[in-house]
This record gives C-alpha cells, sequence and structure tokens, in this order.
C-alpha cells in the first residue's frame, strides 16, 4: 500500500487514492475537510525530496505557478511542505487527458472541434507567457478535456525541474520528446516561441491523428525536429482548410524567427480564420519550413559508423544535431510524384489541361486588364498593430486614411494595438480616398469581485492575489459564517475592479456571544444556582465553588465573584463561595447567653408586590414575569400585556431581594420588607 495513503497532511489534507505517477511526481485525491471538496495533491518523488536544492527549485516554481489564474490553465490553491514531503495541491479536475479523448476517438478531429481546443491552449499560453512563464511541456498529456468541452493546461513551470531530475533523453522521456521544439532539442535558450511549436504539434496530431515524427528511441526523434520537415497536414488528410494548415505549420517552423512571435499573434490568425475558413494568409507551409536556412530535402538514414575494414557507405548530408548522439533517423519522406508510363486516358486527361492553362495564361496577359478596374487595391493586415504602425505602414501610405473607431477589451491583444478592421485583411476595395476603420484594444478584460464568500480566508486573499489585486485589506467581525471563513467583501461579488482596486476581506470570527445578565444567587443552595447559572434562559456560564466557613446552612451560596445585573458573556466563569456550615450555632450545644435572651421567632408575613410592566415591550400579546426569590423560589405569571401591572403574594420573614425577569431578560431588583408588610422597596 502506497505510504502516503489514509495519511494527513499539515492536519488538513487527507490523502485518499492515487490517480496519476510521473517522473517527478505520484498525484493523489485528497479530501479538504476545510472547505469541504476534493483536491488533487501532487507530492514529489523521495529520491528528489532528500535533495535541498531540488526541493527549494520545486518550491520556487510552485509558488510562481500558483500565481496564475485563468480558466484554461489547473488552478493552484496550495503549495506547501510537510515535515520532509513536497506537495501542491490542485484543483480535481473531472475529465481526461486530450492525449486519451484522442484514442477514445480512434483518428484525427474534426477540425472544428481542433480549432476549439488550440485556441483554449494559446490563451492558456498567453495567459502564462504574459507572466513570464514559459510551460516547456505542452503535450496531450498535460491538457485536460472537461465534460463540458472546455480544456485546461496542467503542469506549468514544472517542465524546468524535470529537465534538472533528468539530463538525458531516455525512454522515460518519449512521451514529451514528440512534442519539444529544435531548440529545445538541442539544449539551446528557450523562450515563448518553444511553446508555440509544442502547441503546432499538438495541432498538428489532432488534425492528422498522427505525430509529425516518429523513432525508436527519444534522440531520434528529437534528430528529426532539428533536422526533418514533417508532411504538410493536408497530405494526410484532405479536409483540413489550407488556412488552418498554413497557422499549423507556421506554428512549427523549425526557425524560431519563422514562427508565431507570440501566442496572441497565433491566436490572432485562429480567430481571423474562425471567421473566415476560407481565408487565404500571406504565407504558405514552403515559406516556413526551411530550417535556418538549409534546403528542404527529405530526411535522409544515417548510417551508424562502420567498423574498421567494412565497405564505406555512400556519403550521406547529415543533419546538424551535434548534441545528440548518431542514431538511426525513421525516414519522412515527402509526398512522391508519380513516375513511369501514364495510362492513356491519364495522357490525354494531361495534354487536355496543358491546354486549358495554356488558354488562362493568354487570357490573363492579354484579357484580363481590359474588365480590371485600374485603383483596385488589397487591404493590409493591421492586426495587432499600433495606430502609428499602421499608418507608417508602406501598404498604407498614399493609399489608405486609417480612422480609429471605437475601442474594445481585448485578452489577447495589449491595450493600443488593433484587434480588428474594417474592411478586412486581403479584402480587394477599388477607388479613391479610401479609409480603414479599426477597433483598438482597450486592454484586458475588465474585472469583476469574485465570489468569495464561506471560504477560507487565507485561500481568498491568495484567489485576489492571483487576479493581479495588491490593495488587499483584512477585517474582522462576528457573522453565522464559520470562523476564519469570509463573511462579506467590500467590494461585492459582481462589482467592476482593476488591479489597484482596495478590496477588504471581512473575516467571521463566528456567532457574536450572547450576552446575558448575571442574577442574584446568594442566599440559594449550591443546586438552586447551578439550576439559575447554567440552565435559566440558556446563560451558559461555568461555575467553580469553594467552601467557606459561615453561619449560613451548609451548601448555602455566600458570595458570587459577578455583580448582580452586571452583563457577562455566554462562557464566563463565575466564582461561587459556599458555606460549609462550620461557623452556624450547634444544635446539641447551643450558645449561652449570659444575659436572658429577649428573641423571638420572626414573624411570617405575606406581603402583596406589584410589578409594573414595561411600556417598550414587543409586539406580542402576552408577557411572563417571574421574580427569582432569594429564599429560593422562583414566582412566575404570564399576563396581557395590555394590563399596566401584576401583583405578586408572596410569604416570608425578615427582608428579602427578589430579581426581576419580563420573558426571561433581566430588568431589575426588588426589596421586600416582610416584617412590615406595606414596606416593599420596588428599585428599578
Amino acid at each position: 500500500m502506497d505510504q502516503y495513503i489514509g495519511k494527513t497532511l499539515d492536519s488538513r489534507y487527507e490523502i485518499l487514492e492515487v490517480i496519476g505517477t510521473g517522473g517527478m511526481a505520484v498525484v493523489y485525491k485528497a479530501h479538504d475537510p476545510r472547505l469541504n471538496r476534493k483536491v488533487a495533491i501532487k507530492i514529489l518523488r523521495d529520491d528528489l525530496a532528500r535533495d535541498a536544492e531540488f526541493r527549494r527549485r520545486f518550491h520556487d516554481e510552485s509558488q510562481a505557478v500558483a500565481m496564475l489564474s485563468h480558466p484554461n490553465i489547473m488552478a493552484v490553491y496550495d503549495v506547501s511542505r510537510s515535515s520532509d514531503v513536497e506537495y501542491i495541491v490542485m484543483e480535481l479536475i473531472d475529465g481526461i487527458t486530450l492525449k486519451q479523448y484522442m484514442q477514445k476517438r480512434g483518428g484525427p478531429l474534426g477540425w472544428k472541434e481542433a480549432l476549439h481546443f488550440i485556441t483554449q491552449i494559446m490563451k492558456a499560453l498567453s495567459h502564462a507567457h504574459s507572466r513570464g512563464i514559459i510551460h516547456r511541456d505542452i503535450k496531450p498529456q498535460n491538457i485536460m478535456v472537461l465534460r463540458d468541452g472546455s480544456i485546461k493546461v496542467t503542469d506549468f513551470g514544472i517542465a524546468r525541474l524535470a529537465s534538472a531530475a533528468q539530463n538525458t533523453l531516455t525512454q522515460e522521456a518519449l512521451g514529451s520528446v514528440h512534442y519539444i521544439s529544435p531548440e529545445q532539442a538541442r539544449g539551446s535558450r528557450i523562450d515563448a516561441r518553444s511553446d508555440i511549436y509544442s502547441a503546432g504539434v499538438v495541432l498538428y496530431e489532432m488534425l492528422t491523428g498522427r505525430l509529425p515524427f516518429e523513432g525508436d528511441t527519444p534522440v531520434s526523434v528529437a534528430i528529426q525536429h532539428i533536422s526533418s520537415v514533417p508532411l504538410p497536414p493536408r497530405d494526410l488528410n484532405p479536409d483540413i482548410p489550407e488556412a488552418l494548415e498554413a497557422i499549423t505549420m507556421k506554428a512549427m517552423a523549425p526557425n524560431v524567427d519563422n514562427r508565431y512571435r507570440s501566442a496572441d499573434e497565433m491566436l490572432v490568425d485562429l480567430e481571423e480564420f474562425r471567421k473566415n475558413p476560407s481565408i487565404n494568409f500571406d504565407y504558405t507551409p514552403d515559406d516556413l519550413l526551411t530550417p535556418d536556412g538549409e534546403t528542404d530535402e527529405p530526411t535522409q538514414i544515417i548510417s551508424t559508423p562502420r567498423r574498421s575494414g567494412s565497405s564505406r557507405a555512400p556519403e550521406r548530408r547529415r543533419p546538424r544535431a551535434e548534441s545528440l548522439e548518431e542514431t538511426r533517423v525513421t525516414e519522412v519522406r515527402p509526398r512522391k510524384k508519380q513516375g513511369g508510363s501514364m495510362s492513356v486516358p491519364l495522357a490525354v486527361a494531361s495534354i487536355l489541361i496543358f491546354i486549358v492553362g495554356i488558354g488562362v495564361l493568354f487570357w490573363v496577359i492579354f484579357f484580363s486588364n481590359t474588365f480590371q478596374q485600374e485603383n483596385s487595391h488589397s487591404v493590409p493586415n493591421l492586426i495587432n498593430m499600433t495606430l502609428d504602425e499602421a499608418r507608417s505602414d508602406s501598404r498604407v501610405e498614399g493609399i489608405f486614411t486609417i480612422v480609429e473607431g471605437e475601442r474594445a477589451p481585448s485578452s489577447t491583444v495589449e491595450e493600443g494595438r488593433i484587434i480588428d478592421q474594417d474592411p478586412q485583411p486581403r479584402s480587394v476595395v477599388t477607388g479613391d480616398d479610401l479609409t480603414i476603420t479599426v477597433t483598438v484594444s482597450s486592454g484586458t478584460e475588465p474585472l469583476y469581485m469574485p465570489e468569495l464568500v464561506n471560504q477560507d480566508y487565507r485561500e481568498a486573499q491568495q484567489n485576489l492575489r492571483n487576479m493581479g489585486l495588491t490593495n488587499i485589506t483584512v477585517e474582522s467581525e462576528y457573522s453565522d459564517i464559520t470562523k476564519d471563513f469570509v463573511s462579506r467583501t467590500d467590494p461585492m461579488q459582481g462589482s467592476t475592479i482593476t488591479t489597484e482596486t482596495p478590496v477588504t476581506i471581512y473575516v467571521s470570527l463566528g456567532p457574536e456571544p450572547v450576552v446575558r445578565t448575571m442574577p442574584n444567587v446568594v442566599g440559594e443552595t449550591l443546586e438552586t444556582a447551578r439550576t439559575w447559572l447554567e440552565g435559566v434562559n440558556g446563560l451558559n456560564l461555568v461555575v467553580t465553588t469553594t467552601e467557606v466557613d459561615s453561619e449560613e446552612p451548609a451548601g448555602t451560596v455566600v458570595y458570587q465573584s459577578i455583580p448582580v445585573g452586571e452583563s457577562v458573556e455566554e462562557g464566563t466563569t463565575v466564582m461561587l463561595q459556599v458555606s460549609n456550615g462550620s461557623g452556624a450555632p450547634s444544635e446539641e450545644s447551643p450558645a449561652v447567653s449570659e444575659e436572658p435572651s429577649t428573641s423571638q421567632e420572626p414573624a411570617v408575613n405575606s406581603v402583596r408586590v406589584e410589578i409594573v410592566l414595561p411600556k417598550d415591550g414587543d409586539s406580542s400579546d402576552m408577557v411572563e414575569v417571574q421574580l427569582n426569590g432569594g429564599a429560593g423560589y422562583v414566582h412566575t405569571q404570564t399576563v396581557e400585556r395590555r394590563v399596566n401591572s401584576v401583583v405578586f403574594t408572596l410569604t416570608g420573614t425578615g427582608t428579602h431581594s427578589y430579581s426581576v425577569y419580563f420573558d426571561g431578560v433581566y430588568s431589575h431588583n426588588i426589596t421586600v420588607d416582610f416584617t412590615n408588610p406595606t414596606g416593599t422597596e420596588n428599585s428599578q
């Protein structure tokens, strides 16, 4: 059984089961009881965790990735370490990898579906690249397809560490080497365009149902990325639109200078293609696939050097792969021209095509200009340019006037650059004083305050930081929300905000403590005092008692630490002193007085006590009036609120104090003098 299953990390994450393994880490399904949700936890492999420097880099890289917040990127909730364990807590995704999805389909995806997926992948890369993070390992295995058809890119920032943990291209790397860029294969410096190349390979595989390069070893595949040219996708699947083939091959250009400069630039072409699948881009695959200036030719078989004495193989041109060992490379051939003798019908058809072609050529040369208007112009592509760049473009000067139209937000084009134009690029217009109206990006889409209520306040803070917010304040308040969870935010959910907007997170302290009024328990038995302090009116007080010498009967409360009528919170400790009876006169040995006693038994009298009802009571029709008597009696009457007062008949001796309650709420004390039936003091 796995060593982590059944364990709890940081007293929070309960490990349930293994859901994946990789070269660097094991991924577990876990439960977070604090937020009552399932999460995925990636734990660093034990052998790598023993390397302090690697652990530090793992922690730093993971924290950087945690700052990413995008719907097409798997969210990172937490980055932590527990003793010798390094782990990342991520959202648990209900879906399958893009690789599994393609395998289930058993063939190429439809080009519309491939366009849907690659657009989301490029949006994820655009977000990451804008924050200085390069993925380095884009492949279908690192792309999750959700049930709703959306995708999430996983494992950002981890590939850099994987390359540090594995310095050679071994069989373990075969899954990734099919998608690496030529500069990665050479060990050269890489940038965001390496991710674009890998995304191009993913698009190629989705469109054709096969990888551009295959081989028996990682090295052989890597060599092909450096020196070979894959078959154009339409050779394998003629249903692919030409423009989408051009986008794919530009993304996969071996020379980085021929690729898209950014994910945003590729998104612009993908969007133009989506709007108009028959669009004709200015570039073709042949313009892009010449690696580093070399001539385009089929990949050759590189023979392993023979031993001395063997005949020499014919000398072949070697690809530039100095950093990789020589090995046999799977041959990737372009389409072969059909040779040999042609059948008679085919020959006749070829002659007819030739004659028609000559006719068309003569028409174009001698007659087409007769019908063509002299002032026709092709509209240049101004997308992603600034206004100044567009107006100074040689294709614009002297022909077109650039007019700035409305501004609109864009998540792919930076502020101040053109995101749309009318007329559209490459359309043909005629006439004089031609105008191109452009839409300019006003920056990223507006931010909206997310729903943070009922989230752990630490997670809520991290979510706001992931959005780029920096002015975050935390305050506390009582509420019915669970303690340490967000009770409300300012601004409220859905409010439009910017990264500079001050945001206050209110953290719940739990329900506000109930405040009660301290009753009088002096003179009561300990049992009666407990009943009043711990049970009556929901007052939940902690009672501690100490026995003291007193003339009062044993068990009688002679002192309370909190004065009568004082407001106290539930849970407050009340100190009581209880008589042990040691100071009371002994019944067996009564005290002898030197003078004759003139004392008599105190008279027992009945006294009528009138309690005036409050005038500011609630809206209920009835009110309960309660007297807590000092003689251990509780007197209660329920009367209509509309009457002015209620009368109690009390019996006792001497003087005694009573606490008055209306509907269970303390109001005041009264003192009753039983020696004088008319001498009742009603003290408010």
